[in-house]
């Protein structure tokens, strides 16, 4: 798994987050399509020609991860294109709006709403597959009035990943509650680290998604349950963005360092004591140290802490949709098909390290025998989906910079609170 959040998809985000609406202004229909759209798929071989595209990353082995699904179906053309990630985004709502663009796209679970809102993707026909055997919030992501429009390939979300000889030279276990949190770092700090915690506030749009992972747990949401109002004027908000603040207040986190692609030096080097991040650093921190066995030796895992809503974690991953003007829509359900069986989701962990959206994989040893991702998977079992809706993207980037503030001082959590309401009301949800 790369060393982001999707790598460089950071800077992807950030730029679809200025062009969204060009979805729903012209191109292809901006209603989204009728479930009666996509017919059944049967179990015959998939043929003709599909063309994929996926930026570049995950999908960099799929070729290979594929390669039994394609000597099945030899009368099948697959033909992969890579986009670099800091353009994919961007490639593809230029070629959505303009009516093409491939048979199937990747796209990423947390942003995923813009596309779908737009009417781009057909919906997933009934029977492809089994709902019940993803995380929840991987197939909920993708679900928009009760239809799906994507299918979960990889899934992801945080916990907390902290330096173990740190935490028992301070005598301390990880925290449960927020309360917990400050005196954790304190320790950790006591125990040899410089700074309890590496919290990055300089990427806007993930930062954002972070402040939203908190409010969940403060007992917020970011939208009505209704999905027509936002709610992020709200004491669970203010409450939100305090505790992101006190980090820094305490002392035990620095706003100017280290940023996020620094995380990890910082981590093996004990200028941080942990990070609440993703599961791809397991398998790079031994990297990172230049020490083979560093990470079993000084690194624990645990889920994340909560307050008032319990321990909530933030779904993140991959997905793959079938565009609705697709010309192969049987081959490319199929291929999606057998991107979502557990030994092809086991297969990609073995080549990329994406950890797998289809739950029962994490039974494989593979994954099974590696105790420090079990707090992942323990998180993965409560998720929130970020908003379906076109105009996330943006809104998460205003929070971003709204966080930031307030974590460097120049802002209050309640001035932030308002004006992230007021910007998100001023976009609304992008719906017609």
């Amino acid at each position: 798994m790369p060393i982001s959040r999707h790598t460089t998809a950071r800077l992807a985000v950030g730029a679809a987050a200025v062009s969204v609406l060009v979805l729903s202004g012209c191109g292809r229909s901006t209603e989204p399509a009728s479930s009666a759209a996509s017919a059944p798929v049967d179990d015959g071989p998939a043929t003709g020609t599909v063309e994929l595209w996926a930026p570049d990353g995950d999908a960099t082995v799929l070729d290979d991860v594929v390669a039994s699904f394609k000597a099945d179906n030899p009368d099948l053309d697959l033909q992969v294109t890579l986009v670099p990630s800091d353009e994919y985004t961007t490639k593809l709502q230029s070629a959505v709006a303009a009516g093409g663009g491939p048979d199937v796209a990747q796209l990423y679970t947390e942003s995923q709403a813009q596309f779908i809102a737009g009417g781009a993707f057909a919906p997933v026909p009934d029977g492809l597959v089994d709902s019940a055997s993803f995380f929840p919030g991987a197939w909920e992501s993708g679900v928009v009035d009760g239809v799906a429009y994507s299918v979960p390939w990889y899934a992801y979300t945080y916990a907390m990943v902290y330096r173990s000889d740190f935490a028992e030279a301070g005598g301390v276990e990880a925290p449960a509650t927020w309360d917990d949190v400050i005196p954790f770092f304190e320790a950790l700090q006591d125990g040899g680290a410089e700074k309890g915690l590496g919290a990055d506030v300089g990427w806007d749009v993930y930062n954002g998604q972070d402040v939203t992972q908190y409010l969940w747990q403060a007992g917020g949401r970011p939208m009505s349950d209704d999905g027509a109002e936002w709610t992020l004027d709200t004491p669970e908000m203010v409450e939100a963005l305090t505790y992101n603040q006190s980090f820094f207040t305490s002392g035990i986190a620095d706003p100017d360092a280290p940023g996020f692609l620094d995380s990890q030096p910082y981590f093996v080097e004990g200028r941080t004591g942990a990070m609440m991040t993703g599961p791809w650093v397991i398998g790079q921190l031994d990297d990172v140290a230049g020490e083979e066995g560093w990470t079993q030796e000084h690194v624990a895992t645990a889920a994340l802490p909560g307050d008032a809503g319990g321990s909530v974690g933030a779904i993140a991953g991959g997905s793959w949709g079938v565009l609705a003007d697709s010309d192969n829509s049987d081959a490319s359900w199929k291929l999606l098909r057998h991107l979502a069986e557990p030994e092809t989701q086991v297969a990609q962990y073995e080549a990329y390290s994406s950890l797998p959206a289809v739950s029962s994989a994490w039974d494989d040893p593979a994954i099974a025998d590696q105790p420090l991702l079990d707090a992942f998977f323990e998180q993965l079992q409560n998720t929130e989906t970020y908003p379906q809706v076109a105009t996330w993207a943006q809104i998460a980037t205003q929070l971003g910079v709204e966080m930031e503030a307030v974590a460097k001082g120049s802002q209050t959590p309640e001035e932030a609170a308002a004006a992230i309401q007021a910007f998100a009301e001023s976009l609304g949800t992008g719906a017609e």
